[in-house]
């Protein structure tokens, strides 16, 4: 019999889904990509903050040994958004996403280590097939890179990837807290170390603020952030690190389906059979193969 999603595993996916399309999004946010950020972060914990006071909700406590942790994760979140723009400026995108992508497969081995989980056979041939998946939606293979500009545009991409891994770890080791006082948390301590990053190195003087652009800015902080992250972060703890990893890919694979549906973006068959090996890897991940008898 077909394994069903579990409620976590299902939240999970959403989230992903979300953040599939901030890039269409973002296409119509005409803003620094560094003040984005941290009006992502601001908008987000204050949104969560309105709905646990409008709904009356008790908030709960957290451990004061788990805030430091907290805390910490937050600011690598912020600085893992950081990082991933600063790739995006010194190589492809192509490039940058790829590099990105590594983080997935860095949680599932570290997982096998750090919380003994599993690695299975099939769960070593699923993270083989997303990540070649990847490459091939990426566009790599067409695009290419060569010289120091480009290889620096990798390294920062290799590098919001262990912080993006590190979240998750870190998120999977503090173990049960409550879902919404754990986003704010984060989204607050990211914007905290984004807005001197912002502030420092990009013009923002000179950027345009009118309703459509405020408008839109303040969607992708209840929506893409608020809400996805609440998602995200809620159910992490209740999944294995090395599913989570899996389906993250579900994240970059529906930013470009999208992204060719609403934006005429042109998919080409290796993208498509990329798309549809991430997809296959992502439901096969908790669904054991039963051989046949």
């Amino acid at each position: 019999m077909k394994k069903i999603r579990s409620a976590p595993e299902t939240g999970l996916i959403l989230s992903m889904l979300i953040f599939g399309t901030i890039g269409i999004f973002r296409k119509y946010i005409d803003l620094p990509s560094g003040f984005i950020a941290f009006a992502r972060g601001l908008v987000g914990s204050i949104f969560l903050v309105l709905l646990l006071t409008l709904r009356k909700q008790k908030r709960k406590t957290i451990e004061k040994k788990k805030l430091l942790p907290l805390f910490v994760s937050g600011i690598f979140l912020g600085f893992n958004w950081i990082l991933l723009f600063e790739a995006y400026r010194y190589t492809s995108v192509a490039a940058a996403t790829l590099a990105y992508y590594m983080a997935p497969v860095i949680i599932i081995f570290a997982a096998a280590f750090l919380f003994r989980e599993k690695l299975t056979l099939q769960k070593i041939l699923c993270s083989a097939a997303a990540l070649i998946g990847m490459a091939l939606v990426s566009g790599i293979f067409d695009a290419g890179f060569s010289g120091s500009k480009e290889l620096i545009g990798i390294g920062f991409g290799l590098a919001a990837a262990v912080l993006y891994a590190s979240v998750v770890l870190m998120n999977k080791k503090l173990g049960d807290i409550p879902a919404y006082e754990k986003t704010i948390l984060q989204l607050a301590s990211a914007a905290v170390v984004i807005l001197p990053y912002s502030l420092f190195t990009e013009n923002i003087s000179a950027a345009s603020f009118d309703l459509g652009q405020i408008g839109m800015l303040v969607l992708v902080g209840i929506l893409h952030t608020g809400i996805a992250y609440a998602l995200y972060f809620g159910s992490l703890e209740k999944v294995s690190a090395q599913n989570a990893a899996i389906l993250s890919y579900i994240d970059p694979i529906s930013a470009v389906l999208l992204s060719a549906f609403f934006l005429g973006e042109a998919m080409g068959t290796m993208q498509i059979i990329g798309a549809v090996l991430v997809l296959g890897a992502s439901i096969l991940i908790d669904n054991p193969i039963k051989k046949r008898k």
